[in-house]
């Protein structure tokens, strides 16, 4: 079979054996925001055209929202395999998308996921999962499914502070510097709060405490060590693209949080069972 993650930047197409193993991988930057409305086929006959024949496809990701190909409805918590299989979406022969998930916090307040769910599934943990990224995501999986999420806006907030704010202005890019993310994830627990720490970025460097690169470093972990802390968790999982995640067990370390790492590819296997039940039968994977 085929599986894609079709997310708002990038389209990332796996072609699968009978087994779930990854055979061929293909990038391209063709997300959905770079897809004109009706164009979507013509960009999935485009990037593997050669690919397509009897073999199913299973899409997940941001081609299943209300800008992409077809809106796939979100599957509300919890959800596990049964429940995102019974709302999987097909948009031509052959072609499912694969519908995300929802859940609301303890006041109500809405929340929504496309295309980690199949990564949290495709994982096989239980426990506390973390997806860093633009959104950072919480799951908590009991028995296989899903049962509640929280986002964290933190890497969006980093890009927005870096290249809109005061603080960005003392900033540039440049090699990582471990020390200094390190001092930002201890600072985040330290009383001020966020709004009160950020500004700290901006004084530790017209100090003469932190140079451009550092003053990103620092940022960005201030901003891990604020999200990591409301999870309050001793164990999790950490499912990312490699230095990413790294940068995320880092500040785990830091604040005696165990922390495992899986590859971001679990997503096949989670589409690998979905198209193996479109056909009447489960995998064992």
């Amino acid at each position: 079979m085929i599986a894609i993650d079709w997310g708002t930047t990038s389209f990332r197409a796996y072609r699968l054996d009978a087994q779930g193993t990854i055979v061929e991988a293909r990038n391209a930057p063709k997300g959905i925001l770079s897809v004109a409305p009706g164009a979507f086929p013509g960009v999935l006959e485009a990037e593997i055209g050669d690919w397509l024949g009897d073999a199913p496809v299973v899409m997940s990701g941001m081609v299943g929202s209300r800008q992409g190909w077809v809106e796939a409805p979100y599957v509300a918590c919890p959800a596990g395999f049964e429940e995102i299989a019974g709302g999987l979406r097909e948009v031509r022969e052959g072609v499912w998308i694969v519908p995300g998930v929802s859940c609301r916090d303890a006041a109500g307040v809405p929340d929504v996921m496309r295309g980690e769910e199949t990564q949290v599934l495709g994982a096989g943990r239980d426990g506390l999962l973390c997806l860093p990224g633009t959104h950072s995501k919480w799951v908590e999986v009991r028995n296989g499914r899903i049962e509640r999420f929280s986002t964290y806006m933190t890497g969006e907030l980093y890009a927005v502070l870096k290249t809109h704010s005061l603080l960005g202005r003392m900033m540039e890019e440049g090699r990582p510097d471990r020390r200094a993310f390190r001092e930002g994830v201890a600072r985040s627990g330290e009383p001020g709060g966020l709004l009160n720490h950020l500004f700290g970025v901006r004084t530790r460097a017209l100090m003469g405490e932190l140079d451009a690169a550092a003053s990103a470093s620092y940022l960005s972990g201030l901003l891990v060590g604020h999200e990591m802390r409301a999870s309050s968790a001793s164990r999790i999982v950490i499912i990312g693209e490699r230095m990413l995640a790294e940068h995320y067990r880092d500040a785990a370390q830091g604040l005696g949080i165990e922390a495992e790492l899986v590859e971001p590819t679990c997503g096949t296997r989670a589409l690998f069972r979905l198209g193996a039940m479109l056909r009447g039968t489960h995998a064992n994977k």
